[in-house]
């Protein structure tokens, strides 16, 4: 039972605001290249956080990951994990904002009128409201939030059977392809690292820590076994009217009811995400860089919601420069902290790794000023 539990916590910790990017992005690449990144980025999701649950199992408890790099790598190493976990969570918490807006939107404008800005607004200052009374409470409602919304994609699937088409799955957006999308967006909707300490930990006996090896490949297999029925029934059904959020584009195919369902739990998942990751920022910035409580909460939520009102409001550039950057960063960290548990021989497999993140980060980087 107990590896049964960790593969859902860590497939439900996965499976969230990198999901509904998926169908357009492969709208964008086509299904081969999507499938091709799956599989290739799948494999190495799978071996920098199997790496990491050996780095778990070989450092003293209650450490996260800038606590492994100092242990392992120094306090300079130490340093970067903090900037790259905090940067990294503060794009995630924009991504969270703007996709939530759009939800919101969705599901109310059609009833109170009014435009995305205001609703995206209302989403994050109740957001924001939770995060600084530390109601964490809320974050327990994630898992059962994505269980739902998996019973709920099986009932789309089922409800849509008849309107998904093979020549759909195989569209592709005119004059829109462009090769090196999907990656940061996959690294971002395949990446649970930060759950990965905690599920040691809760295993408890060093005889069931031992279960982390299945756990970790069996609740990344899952999530990506999601992410492609995600695209199937998505992408199946509304082709070239695929929508950035994913969800939007079904109520013409759906109808309504079935549309607002789908948006009312992705909205739950969303949102206790964004709680979870908020309240996390806050108290790295508050216990561990010694800032005061209310300085901590106010850079952990604004910062973020700054950047969206100054036109930042593609959720998909934000996860795609996220996975691309500050993921690649925690994992090339993770793939060095490896090299020192294990020997220099694992070098044949964590070096070609690292050089890749390595060029995916410079890439991005240009990509992203050009």
């Amino acid at each position: 039972m107990k590896t049964l539990y960790g593969i859902a916590i860590l497939a439900g910790t996965i499976i969230g605001a990198g999901l509904f990017s998926l169908p357009y992005i492969t709208s964008v690449v086509g299904i081969q290249v999507i499938l091709g990144y799956l599989f290739v980025l799948g494999i190495v999701s799978v071996l920098v956080h199997y790496f990491l649950g050996e780095i778990s199992l070989k450092t003293p408890d209650y450490l996260r990951l800038p606590g492994f790099a100092k242990y392992h790598l120094g306090k300079k190493a130490q340093k970067v994990a903090y900037v790259s976990g905090i940067l990294g969570m503060m794009g995630a918490i924009l991504a969270y904002i703007i996709l939530g807006g759009e939800f919101l939107h969705a599901l109310f404008s059609p009833v109170f009128g009014g435009d995305i800005t205001a609703y995206t607004t209302v989403y994050f200052a109740v957001s924001a409201l939770i995060i600084f009374f530390g109601i964490s409470a809320v974050s327990k409602v994630e898992f059962w939030g994505i269980i739902v919304f998996i019973v709920f994609l099986l009932l789309t699937f089922i409800r849509g059977f008849e309107d998904i088409s093979i020549n759909n799955l195989f569209f592709i957006r005119e004059g829109a392809f462009d090769f090196f999308l999907p990656y940061g967006a996959i690294l971002f909707a395949l990446w649970g690292g930060a759950l990965i300490p905690e599920i040691e930990e809760a295993l408890g006996t060093k005889k069931d820590k031992k279960k982390l090896r299945t756990i970790i490949p069996a609740g990344i297999i899952f999530s990506i076994i999601i992410s492609i029925f995600f695209i199937v029934i998505v992408l199946g059904i509304t082709g070239e009217y695929t929508t950035k959020d994913a969800l939007v584009g079904l109520e013409n195919y759906l109808g309504n009811s079935i549309t607002s369902l789908m948006l009312g739990f992705g909205l739950v998942v969303i949102f206790t995400s964004l709680i979870t990751i908020g309240l996390t920022v806050k108290k790295i910035l508050w216990y561990d860089l010694k800032l005061s409580k209310n300085i901590s909460w106010a850079l952990a939520c604004f910062i973020p919601f700054l950047f969206f009102l100054v036109g930042v409001k593609d959720f998909i550039v934000v996860i795609g420069i996220v996975g691309a950057t500050m993921i690649a960063v925690d994992a090339v960290l993770i793939l060095l902290m490896y090299e020192k548990v294990k020997s220099k021989k694992v070098r044949l497999i964590t070096y070609p790794l690292i050089f890749m993140f390595l060029i995916g980060i410079i890439y991005e980087v240009v990509y992203f000023f050009s």
